[in-house]
């Protein structure tokens, strides 16, 4: 990718390294590799590190707290201009992490995939950027829908799926799985809390101060346990035996508790009433959880009217809202039309299409040429080893300056491999990803419309975000790269009216063909 040179000699930047999982540590992603990785990288291209931030990330330990005082450091200090970071997946984790780091009008150097991105980047750079993010995005949703199928297969099996609640341990079982199985000391307590509160003698702040002066505490923390964490244990049906996960009901494998009747009856104590089935609405509504009301900015909630009739309207969460109710059948012709604003015609998509692909073959032959030279130069490295280890053998260079040559043309031989496996990494299916991203939004309007309400929710949530209702009219932005696609077609009717030929109206999308900028190697 290429970029103009910034105005000055040396550029101050922030480094940035994370690994997710102890997984990932293994699979060579560890901190080290990518600190020596970032750092030789500064060397090599005169950049200063003013400050370096690592975030780990594990099942026990989750968030990105350096991530959030790095973004902290580069709003105070606008001198620091550039982000090095090993490659895209390192960076993002979400779209809401691209949002806020090209807020910051920052060069981002993403050094194993060998790119540079800055605010004046082409519109087709910032659009395979926009891909990558993308990808790195369903990578890690993946790796969510795995732990969570994962999950349902233990759930499925019998076995709790998560940590123990008060009353069990989490032990390995005889096939080396987590299960869980009584606490000798803890579980005889949490029997009697259901026997206290089943006569109706105690409300829950007394039979919450009975059970911490019998000795329930928290296992780690020592701490007594609070009334509401009292109250939750009262209503976990796990204790019988059956436990609910992701609203289904499973039977255990473990040794209850409590037997089911007074589970049922402490229930009946609690709110008056039975136990009651798991509760859920049988009918997925489109857009609740994608629309706010833009006179007050509370939800937009679905309810069926006349048992078939689906409206929208204001939760009234901060009092009595003037928005009247609305038809899904309206919102959803709003979002048809909007979706429209991405439809462009054959000849577009083929231009836009030919900017891609000639912006990758445009670096793919540059990474070619430098992967020679490599190549050529650690062939050059290792037959002066070759020759010097013989000149070795026969006195004509001594141990000590043996010695020495031998670690400088090693660590140089070493570098030209390294920098030949970037290239070997690099992923041309981006590329076909973005042409393909190219059709989705072509079409999107039309498969919105075929789509059921869960598949609808979910494109709209992949194309728009700060969607609002207000007087009858929908306001909504398009998430990145989608506001390019949406700019570039408003662009393209504005040129077709004003008689703009075709080269002059796709120019933005074209490969950068000016000298005066560098291509990262």
């Amino acid at each position: 990718m290429k970029n103009k040179l910034p105005d000055y000699d040396t550029v101050s930047a922030v480094l940035y390294a994370r690994v997710s999982s102890k997984e990932q540590e293994r699979e060579g992603y560890s901190i080290p590799s990518q600190l020596k990785l970032l750092r030789e990288y500064a060397a090599k291209e005169n950049i200063k590190i003013t400050e370096e931030y690592v975030d780990i990330e594990t099942a026990k330990r989750s968030g990105r707290v350096n991530f959030e005082k790095m973004v902290h450091y580069l709003r105070r200090h606008k001198r620091v201009k550039a982000l090095l970071v090993e490659k895209t997946d390192r960076l993002y984790r979400n779209l809401k992490d691209w949002v806020t780091i090209d807020e910051l009008d920052i060069e981002i150097h993403f050094a194993k995939e060998g790119t540079v991105l800055a605010q004046d980047s082409r519109s087709s750079e910032k659009f395979m950027h926009g891909i990558k993010v993308l990808m790195a995005k369903n990578y890690i949703d993946n790796l969510s829908e795995e732990t969570r199928k994962g999950m349902i297969e233990k759930a499925e099996q019998g076995v709790w799926p998560s940590f123990a609640p008060l009353g069990y341990l989490n032990v390995a079982g005889e096939n080396g799985k987590r299960i869980i199985e009584t606490d000798p000391v803890l579980g005889p307590m949490i029997t009697c809390l259901f026997e206290w509160y089943c006569t109706g003698r105690y409300s829950l702040r007394q039979v919450s101060e009975k059970a911490r002066q019998a000795g329930l505490i928290f296992r780690k923390s020592g701490k007594p346990v609070p009334t509401s964490s009292i109250h939750k244990i009262l209503r976990n049906r796990l204790y019988t035996g059956v436990f609910e996960w992701r609203g289904k009901l499973y039977k255990g494998s473990h040794e209850l508790l409590i037997p089911f009747v007074l589970w049922e009856r402490v229930q009946g104590v609690l709110d008056g009433r039975n136990a009651s089935k798991i509760r859920g609405s049988s009918y997925n509504f489109a857009f609740t959880g994608l629309v706010t009301c833009g006179h007050c900015g509370c939800a937009m909630v679905a309810e069926i009217k006349k048992k078939k009739y689906i409206y929208y309207h204001c939760s009234g969460y901060k009092g009595k809202c003037d928005e009247p109710y609305t038809r899904e059948e309206v919102l959803e012709e709003h979002f048809t039309a909007l979706l429209k604003q991405l439809r462009f015609d054959d000849e577009v998509f083929e231009w836009i299409r030919k900017a891609l692909k000639d912006s990758c073959s445009d670096k793919v032959r540059a990474q070619t040429e430098s992967y020679k030279n490599l190549e050529k130069e650690r062939g050059r490295l290792q037959r002066r080893l070759d020759e010097m280890y013989i000149d070795k053998l026969d006195g004509k260079v001594t141990e000590k300056f043996y010695n020495r040559m031998h670690i400088k043309w090693s660590e140089e031989k070493e570098r030209c491999f390294r920098d030949m496996e970037l290239y070997n990494e690099a992923d041309e299916s981006y590329m076909e990803d973005g042409i393909e991203l190219l059709r989705l939004a072509k079409d999107a309007h039309v498969l919105f419309e075929k789509q059921p309400p869960e598949e609808k929710s979910k494109m709209l949530d992949f194309i728009l975000s700060n969607c609002s209702w207000k007087n009858g009219k929908l306001y909504a932005e398009f998430k990145q790269p989608f506001d390019l696609l949406a700019e570039t077609v408003a662009n393209d009717i504005q040129s077709k009216k004003a008689g703009i030929q075709n080269s002059d109206r796709f120019e933005k999308w074209l490969p950068e063909q000016d000298s005066n900028l560098r291509q990262i190697d």
